[in-house]
């Protein structure tokens, strides 16, 4: 490894992010690479390249004494800069890395048992604080500990570093587990080299048109594929500073995100759309006073359906603190192609495109030149690098769409994932798709591809996404995108609050009929008027989607299922809709005696259920 003082080698050289953390650690010792932040005013903590580098070695080093090599790790950390120790730690040994977010007091541990026992893991990786925490919240039966050996890193000695042993690593060796958020079905661990997460850096390197004057500043979840690998892995690529923050900070006061791109010059920060809708809402006139957002050159959005209309009302809000719309990026991915799949020009403003809401519910597109009533106004996502493919199928012929039609995006290329974890038959399924020979374009129909579940077109190689496959609703032969009725749910009314709500069909009677499932803003608890709330929801669904309300539910805020990333679980409300587990203020049916049917409706459901598979998920 003499080429490390090489000041000409760029991490296109590496193929291991163990090799590129310590070429960093090498030429750039003092630089500090993570800081986490306590407050605007007050750094809690900070890391250089060579730091990370030692305590990454002295984590690897304890982990190669237990013989686990070639295991699985959960990381269980809260927020703060122990869990990238952990993470690179876990490279270091040739310990497979599975990110998870910690248990709060009270909540049910399902899916982090299901992850544990999916995963196979050996060992729980997290820090002394935590595992006190949770010995004292919850007993060993509930967190199904038995066998697993627990390790708190942070009160590892640096001088283990010395019996680190270096592994033979490649760019097909697993780095890590990341398992799906779950917004479909049951979460699966998507298996993504050290290869993978180098070529997705790549493309986030070019795509955001980065530079060794990049300063990136976080808030979101680092156990999730957007905070770990596009603000965490992105900066260590880069080689420049990354300021970190809790979610919770943000959640509360999302000010604070703001201020921290203020004063630390940021040039990157982003999130999902619900978080710069955050930010219109709560922000006060006297907060946008002491902003100054002229540094933003990179305001991405992803993981989420992007809303055209946030974006023109974000930009007019902070126009005035220098923020420019042609700093927001849309941009389109997932775990399983490690993380970005498509983005748009860094200076351009985001691309739109007008479509009719009939046609759409017949899966064409036709384009108008206005925005009104009978329309839809899509934000595009960008497109693709050469070196990975993007096609729209047909989910039934798996033949290729035409322009004009809507179909399942398919993707191929290095940053595409391995597949599941322990799941072949998924694998096989989803990651190996070929298109029907139909001579449309036969360099694609040898191609191997991934399966994404999204729907979308492209018009002139932007990469539009209108819904999930899994989640259109079909009621009366035509098909309706669920975030669309949603946002009409939220806006009927000011008690609903905005980004909380899921509609989703049930069968009844052997008729498909429509549920929608809304949070209800904490200010309006205590006057709830539930009559006007169902009258207006009912009277906007109608007049703009044409569909009778089957029921309504309205529910306490903070309550419905959500990924990590924020997005809306459809499939895990319905089953708790079905199952009588939603945290319900109020509820209405079409008719009284509605309530007594569902109680048949979830018999009916629970005898599907015990017959249901993984791959096969309600």
């Amino acid at each position: 490894m003499s080429f490390y003082s090489n000041s000409s080698i760029t991490p296109a050289h590496f193929s291991t992010l163990v090799e590129l953390l310590s070429y960093r650690a090498k030429n750039q010792p003092e630089q500090k690479a993570y800081t986490f932040l306590q407050s605007i005013e007050k750094e809690a903590e900070s890391l250089t390249y060579e730091e990370l580098h030692l305590e990454a070695q002295a984590i690897a080093a304890s982990l190669q004494s237990l013989n686990i090599v070639g295991e699985r790790a959960l990381l269980l950390y809260q927020p703060g800069l122990d869990f990238i120790a952990a993470f690179f730690g876990c490279l270091y040994a040739g310990v497979i890395a599975v990110p998870a977010y910690p248990p709060r007091r009270n909540q049910k541990l399902s899916r982090l048992q299901a992850m544990t026992a999916d995963a196979q893991a050996k060992i729980v990786l997290t820090s002394k604080s935590l595992l006190d925490n949770l010995q004292t919240s919850f007993n060993q039966e509930d967190l199904e500990i038995s066998g697993l050996h627990w390790l708190a890193t942070d009160e590892l000695s640096n001088d283990l570093a010395q019996a680190w042993q270096p592994q033979e690593l490649d760019g097909n060796t697993l780095a890590f587990l990341q398992y799906t958020s779950g917004s479909t079905g049951t979460p699966k661990g998507v298996m993504i080299t050290h290869g993978n997460l180098l070529h997705n850096e790549q493309m986030i390197e070019k795509a955001f048109g980065h530079t060794n004057k990049t300063i990136v500043v976080g808030w979101l979840p680092v156990f999730h594929d957007m905070g770990l690998i596009g603000n965490v892995l992105q900066p260590l690529y880069l080689g420049v500073p990354c300021i970190l923050m809790s979610p919770v900070e943000f959640l509360q006061k999302p000010i604070r995100w703001l201020q921290a791109i203020s004063h630390y010059k940021a040039t990157t920060s982003g999130g999902p759309n619900f978080a710069y809708d955050l930010c219109i809402r709560k922000v006060t006139p006297e907060q946008l006073t002491t902003l100054d957002l002229s540094s933003w050159e990179v305001a991405f959005t992803g993981a989420e359906p992007i809303r055209a209309e946030t974006l023109e009302q974000f930009a007019s809000t902070f126009a005035p603190c220098g923020f420019r719309k042609e700093a927001f990026y849309p941009c389109y991915g997932m775990a399983e192609t490690t993380l970005i799949v498509s983005g748009g020009e860094k200076t351009a403003l985001p691309i739109t495109c007008n479509v009719e809401k009939a046609a759409l519910e017949q899966n064409r597109i036709v384009k108008q030149h206005k925005s009104h009533g009978d329309t839809l106004t899509i934000v595009g996502c960008g497109q693709s690098p050469a070196d990975q493919k993007v096609v729209i199928v047909d989910p039934q012929s798996l033949t290729m769409c035409a322009s004009e039609q809507v179909g399942e995006i398919w993707v191929a290329g290095p940053s595409v994932a391995q597949g599941y974890w322990n799941q072949p038959e998924e694998t096989e399924k989803t990651f190996h798709a070929y298109l029907a020979d139909t001579g449309v374009d036969d360099s694609a129909t040898s191609v191997s591809f991934f399966r994404t579940g999204d729907l979308g077109f492209l018009q002139d190689g932007e990469l539009f996404i209108t819904g999930r496959l899994k989640d259109v609703i079909i009621i009366r032969g035509q098909n309706h995108y669920p975030q669309d009725i949603e946002l009409t749910v939220e806006k009927s009314h000011p008690a609903l609050r905005p980004g909380s709500g899921a509609v989703f069909s049930v069968d009844f009677k052997n008729s498909e009929r429509l549920v929608i499932v809304q949070e209800v803003e904490r200010s309006y608890l205590r006057k709830l008027n539930v009559q006007e709330i169902v009258g207006n929801v009912r009277q906007a669904v109608i007049a703009q989607h044409g569909l009778d309300i089957f029921a309504t539910v309205l529910i306490k805020t903070g309550s419905i299922p959500k990924t990590s990333s924020g997005k809306i679980r459809r499939q895990a409300c319905r089953s708790a809709f079905l199952a009588g587990s939603l945290d319900v203020m109020e509820d209405w049916s079409e008719n009284p005696q509605d309530k007594a049917k569902f109680k048949d409706l979830e018999a009916e459901v629970d005898s599907v259920l015990k017959q249901l598979t993984p791959t096969n998920p309600l």
